[in-house]
């Protein structure tokens, strides 16, 4: 039987700033502000990276 949710791409905050171009200051803010959402287990914090792309949202005139 197969799932049909997408297998999570997990990634650390310094990877998941790397794959959107930004530092690891404004994840840590995007998160705190609700934009993203960080998995914490311990100390780790992970992102999911199906999350970051389904919150980017067009804007200009393609909008």
């Amino acid at each position: 039987m197969s799932s049909t949710l997408p297998r999570r791409r997990y990634a650390t905050i310094k990877e998941s700033a790397h794959y959107l171009g930004v530092t690891d200051r404004t994840v840590r803010q995007m998160i705190a502000d609700g934009r993203l959402r960080g998995y914490r287990n311990g100390r780790l914090i992970r992102l999911d990276l199906n999350e970051i792309d389904a919150s980017m949202q067009p804007f200009g005139g393609a909008a």
